[in-house]
């Protein structure tokens, strides 16, 4: 593991400051990912891992406002990282960058709290862009993990039943969940509610978890099919 050399001395979670966590086993695509973000001014890499045991003492150590990990893994594998992080620090976030796309795994990375998922084997990864997008509340995926969603929601619709009670919300949960289906942005929700930027993300995994969704599409149609809101 590389640890930067950085004060590390960032104050608030933005995407001008973000600090990252990069866990890739391949040298050459880490080397990659982590001179694309030495070259932008948005971003500072905290600590390059190749292992997962690595990457925990890594999420230990630093407070970060990004994960950015494979899943294969030398021993073990990236979700376990995933969760880690979201017990260790809930505010951060994690991206999964993988060439696997099988129901199964795709599901266990974003339950487990991953909010962005992209397919190495795809488009070529424009990195900057999908860190971007994380961070002012959008999820970047590729197209094949949106299918994976989409058919989860179908089955999920076909599960459920009409007398079924919907889950309860706070006032500030139904606050942030009104403004995610007008398509507010973390930033603008923290400004329009008059709270704190470093909250709003924990508000969506609580509606997350309630909801039993994985992104903002998700979250909205559920919480419109079982009539928690009305578009």
């Amino acid at each position: 593991m590389t640890i930067s050399k950085g004060d590390g001395s960032s104050a608030e979670r933005s995407v001008s400051g973000c600090r990252i966590i990069v866990t890739e086993d391949d040298d050459a695509i880490r080397e990659r990912f982590v001179h694309l973000i030495a070259e932008w001014d948005g971003g500072q890499v905290v600590a390059e891992c190749a292992t997962l045991l690595e990457t925990m003492a890594a999420i230990r150590a630093h407070e970060i406002d990004l994960l950015i990990t494979d899943l294969n893994l030398p021993d073990g594998n990236g979700i376990e990282a995933i969760g880690a992080l979201r017990a260790l620090q809930p505010r951060a976030e994690a991206m999964v960058i993988s060439v696997l796309a099988d129901d199964q795994t795709v599901l266990d990375s974003i339950e487990a709290g991953a909010s962005g998922y992209l397919l190495k084997d795809a488009d070529p990864v424009d990195l900057v862009d999908a860190i971007n997008d994380l961070m002012a509340g959008r999820s970047p995926i590729s197209s094949r993990i949106a299918r994976v969603l989409v058919k989860r929601l179908a089955e999920r619709a076909e599960r459920s039943t009409t007398g079924e009670d919907a889950p309860k919300m706070t006032p500030r949960e139904m606050d942030i969940l009104w403004g995610i289906a007008k398509g507010f942005t973390s930033d603008e929700l923290a400004s329009s509610l008059g709270i704190s930027r470093q909250t709003v993300p924990v508000h969506i995994r609580n509606i997350y978890r309630k909801l039993q969704v994985s992104n903002r599409s998700e979250a909205v149609f559920e919480a419109a099919r079982q009539g928690i809101i009305r578009l």
